[in-house]
């Protein structure tokens, strides 16, 4: 099988041994644009709508072809095919995809910009990223995307970002377009986004522990400084498993999943579960977020084994007895808790599985008559280990 890119000028830009591919293969699958620009005549075979990869997989072991935009395997469709393919079953033959042609154009060093699919995807995906001085190229699914997308930065306070429209690049109808108001746009159509102009505040902090009114919440919700002191504690890395044991709002797993993780969420409350999809969608997380309604443990039986594990509400003796044999050797539990009853619960679980026992008390300035006094929050204690 072939997979073999294909820019906007067609033929005229694949090499010698894209050509001798395409005239080698039985049936070349592909886009109507993909089959026009390459005049593959009757052999072309058009991809079904909705999007499906079993015809092509059904005829394994014959010489097949496909076409796909630039780099197969930069956003591209070749990762899906080769996911069902032994090495030996496929090659690939690229051309400089969207991405290079957008930097090439625009004299951007390709290794400092974000590059973002978001042909399929939410502009949330945006959100983690955008900040002052941060370029970003992102492809986009057509012409109103481009307006969804000018309208997607203003709503949400990146309406500085400088934005330059790019479309069909490398071939004769290429244009490339600077400003806020754009009509008659051809696609396919990519978007390069400056943050040059941003304030210094623009987009999401880095560190753990962002504000809560970011997120929506009925008031069950880590706080910031517990949040960021159970964040360090669970140590969130890329790829890493969390399971958010009580979800409340979402608000440890969106950030463990903005630091690169995936998580699982576990909320046994309808109306708190809509707050926790809502978060993951507006903090442009969702495709890392698994939210289950339901309780624990019941509910953790089918979930990909964790790299750690959070329980917000404290838990029970109940619960640790059936979460501990879950837990794979090296994962980490992380607990809070508020009331004397699950303090105790958790010095308990510190004296038989050991660990780290920890006790936060925090206060907040605030007015008291003419003046300021503290006002102190309920004490936190914290238990966390390394199984």
């Amino acid at each position: 099988m072939s997979i073999i890119g294909l820019g906007e000028d067609g033929l005229a830009g694949v090499s010698g041994a894209s050509r001798a591919a395409l005239e080698h293969a039985e049936i070349v699958f592909g886009g109507p644009r993909h089959l026009e620009l390459a005049q593959v005549g009757a052999k072309g075979k058009a991809w079904k709508v909705p999007f499906d990869l079993a015809p092509l997989l059904a005829l394994r072991g014959r010489a097949v072809a496909m076409l796909v935009s630039g780099d197969p395997f930069w956003f591209g469709a070749g990762g899906s095919v080769a996911a069902h393919l032994s090495p030996d079953e496929w090659r690939s033959f690229p051309v400089a995809g969207t991405f290079s042609l957008v930097a090439g154009r625009l004299g951007w060093r390709l290794e400092d910009v974000i590059c973002l699919g978001l042909h399929a995807a939410p502009l949330t995906r945006l959100r983690p990223v955008l900040a002052r001085d941060v370029r970003v190229i992102c492809t986009l699914r057509d012409a109103s995307a481009v307006a969804e997308l000018h309208n997607w930065l203003r709503d949400n306070g990146l309406a500085a970002t400088r934005m330059t429209i790019c479309e069909a690049l490398g071939g004769p109808r290429e244009r490339i377009r600077e400003g806020s108001k754009w009509d008659d746009i051809t696609v396919p159509v990519a978007v390069a986004l400056d943050g040059a102009d941003l304030p210094r505040d623009a987009g999401l902090p880095r560190a753990s522990g962002l504000p809560d009114d970011l997120f929506a919440h009925d008031g069950q919700i880590t706080k910031r400084p517990v949040r960021a002191l159970t964040l360090s504690a669970l140590a969130p890395r890329p790829g890493l498993v969390l399971w958010d044991i009580g979800g409340g709002s979402g608000s440890v797993s969106v950030e463990w999943c903005l630091a690169g993780g995936r998580a699982c969420t576990i909320e046994a409350k309808p109306a708190r579960v809509a707050n926790i999809r809502a978060n993951a969608d507006a903090f442009g997380v969702a495709q890392r977020m698994q939210v289950v309604e339901g309780r624990a443990p019941e509910s953790l039986r089918d979930l990909p084994a964790p790299d750690a594990v959070f329980v917000g509400g404290g838990g029970d003796a109940a619960l640790y007895e059936a979460l501990w044999p879950l837990l794979p050797e090296g994962s980490r539990l992380v607990a809070n808790g508020v009331t004397l009853e699950t303090e105790a619960q958790l010095a308990a679980c510190h004296a038989r599985y050991g660990g780290h026992l920890l006790r936060a008390d925090l206060a907040e300035a605030t007015a008291l008559g003419g003046f300021r006094g503290w006002t102190a929050a309920r004490p936190v204690v914290q238990w966390s280990v390394v199984k």
